[in-house]
């Protein structure tokens, strides 16, 4: 096959994905779509939940093995589109649809690069591609239910919009719920004990601290109340607050340690986190695989984003076309230019 072939297959399964709805949870038809043109494809793919992939036919355990990987879910629809989400619309460069950039981009064209590798016979490493599910809930049926079932990975590449330039850190992220209680009563009495005030000196607390150390890659570790719920009417005292406070640590900062930190300066809130898992990551600077990114003229940074990378215990890098700020945009689109420099980079990496 020639690249353009590589690349009208690309954008031709875009198309596809992008006219079938597949927010997280709900990637179903999606993951079939995926899977019999993967079949089409002569790839052998198999299936976990809605996880797709697919292992080198010459695959040998004694080899290093890069797995590839992008998600088939998208983030629902926001109010304020002016497109059809789901019909995939041409104009110019530019290829509109929910999902096209985050990250459908990654997918169709790591996809393509599988299928060119599993083609060259004097490759000397091993190659696995996975369509995950429900990255963007960080869900417990996308890559963590598909990684015990693919064999011992070395590194991973994942195509999530960076312009093409390696990612080589990102932050990890917590969520906490806070809650300060509070007793009810009359307003117009004075009476009761108000949780809003209960709660204001952890919140300004929360606001105004600085975790020390600052990452060269990702920059200080960050949290920011996001949410605020209290009060169920204007002359009744309310007798409990809550509060959601996102947090996003760098690879300083484990999240167990700083929920932990965070519990113990709180003089009137309780906290409760919903998670610890969702760590921040980082690969080696000069691992072989950032080198050659380097000698084919990229710049390595940190990402401020999370992906699956958070839920990978191996190593890991962002690098896949489109650009982060058009994720989970109104009128989402990546161009096909970035889908052609998309496989032509990921050929020069791993050729």
């Amino acid at each position: 096959m020639e690249k353009n072939d590589y690349l009208n297959d690309a954008v031709a399964l875009l198309r596809r994905l992008i006219a079938t709805p597949r927010t997280s949870r709900n990637e179903a038809e999606a993951a079939t779509l995926m899977e019999q043109q993967m079949s089409a494809w002569g790839l052998n793919p198999r299936r976990e939940g809605n996880n797709v992939w697919a292992v080198c036919p010459d695959y040998d355990e004694a080899r290093t093995t890069v797995l590839l990987n992008a998600h088939i879910d998208t983030v629902k629809p926001v109010a304020t589109r002016t497109r059809n989400p789901h019909e995939p619309t041409l104009e110019g460069d530019r290829l509109y649809g929910l999902g096209a950039n985050d990250c459908g981009g990654g997918l169709v064209t790591l996809l393509q690069t599988y299928r060119w590798l599993t083609g060259r016979r004097e490759r000397t490493f091993n190659v696995v591609y996975c369509a995950s599910a429900e990255e963007e809930v960080s869900g417990r049926d996308g890559i963590s239910r598909v990684l015990p079932q693919l064999p011992r990975i070395d590194v991973a590449i994942v195509g999530e919009p960076t312009g093409m330039q390696p990612a080589i850190a990102e932050k990890g992220l917590m969520v906490i719920d806070g809650y300060a209680d509070g007793l009810s009563g009359h307003a117009a009495r004075n009476e009761g004990v108000n949780a809003i005030y209960e709660a204001l000196d952890d919140l300004v607390w929360l606001r105004d601290y600085r975790f020390g150390k600052v990452s060269p890659l990702l920059g200080p570790t960050k949290m920011q109340v996001t949410v605020v719920e209290s009060g169920t009417q204007h002359n009744v005292v309310p007798d409990r607050l809550h509060f959601v406070l996102d947090v996003r640590t760098n690879e300083f900062y484990k999240n167990e340690y700083v929920f932990a930190f965070l519990q113990k300066h709180m003089k009137k809130c309780r906290l409760e986190a919903r998670s610890f898992r969702l760590h921040s990551s980082h690969i080696d600077e000069h691992h072989e695989l950032i080198e050659r990114c380097r000698q084919l003229g990229m710049t390595p940074f940190g990402s401020p984003t999370l992906s699956d990378q958070a839920l990978m215990p191996f190593e890991s890098f962002k690098l896949g076309p489109g650009e982060s700020a058009r994720s989970h945009s109104a009128d989402e689109y990546i161009c096909l230019s970035e889908l052609e420099q998309a496989i032509d980079c990921y050929q020069q990496l791993l050729g």
